[in-house]
């Protein structure tokens, strides 16, 4: 049996995963205009740079900010994440224009999201526990890529029907536990923020 209500459309689902994904492409677009700012002035500090723990420059210098090379050249992240962005506003859209997408797109599309939605994870457990400096746009990029993939999934079971005949995730979604759990995977990420550098975060 398909799940009924709003909640569960294609308006609703995809329209989520819009917003969060053009949330996302916004802060790509501006953490690379800080990556081209940083290379044009290597000394100059930058807007978002408030202390020692709250400082965006520490971590655009970091190596994990250039993750991937290709011999000596280095590519920054934020230059995958417009690529990747794009693709999920194309989707979303797609998705709320009530287009009943091809099995294997489908699955690929979600598939590419998990991926974005665990590099998002690893460069935030980077920034809190070997960088030990945070980005605001950063956070703010993880926020949206995981409130994007949660939209993404129940879209994908919601209106694309896969996994088909799945009754736990009927379940799970039928009840609205997923709400609970976004909620609280959001808190997580708050609260190991706080627990790691409580008073820190707000000194001058």
């Amino acid at each position: 049996m398909k799940l009924t209500g709003w909640r569960h459309t294609a308006s609703w689902t995809y329209l989520v995963m819009l917003m969060a994904s053009l949330a996302a492409l916004l802060v790509s677009f501006v953490l690379s205009a800080e990556t081209l700012e940083l290379a044009r002035h290597p000394q100059a500090g930058l807007a978002c740079d408030v202390n020692a723990v709250i400082s965006c420059s520490t971590v655009a210098n970091s190596w994990q900010s250039e993750f991937i090379r290709w011999g000596s050249l280095s590519f920054p992240n934020a230059f995958f994440g417009i690529a990747a962005e794009s693709v999920f506003v194309t989707v979303a859209v797609i998705g709320l224009s009530r287009v009943k997408l091809p099995r294997w797109f489908a699955v690929a599309a979600w598939a590419g999201n998990l991926l974005a939605v665990a590099y998002a994870i690893w460069l935030f457990t980077q920034s809190v526990f070997v960088i030990q400096a945070l980005c605001p746009w950063c956070l703010g990029l993880l926020a949206s890529t995981l409130i994007q993939f949660m939209a993404m999934s129940h879209a994908t079971f919601a209106v694309q029907n896969l996994p088909s005949h799945n009754t736990t995730l009927r379940t799970y979604y039928h009840l609205n536990i997923d709400l609970l759990v976004d909620v609280l995977i959001l808190a997580l990420f708050a609260a190991l923020i706080f627990v790691k550098y409580g008073a820190a975060l707000f000194a001058a």
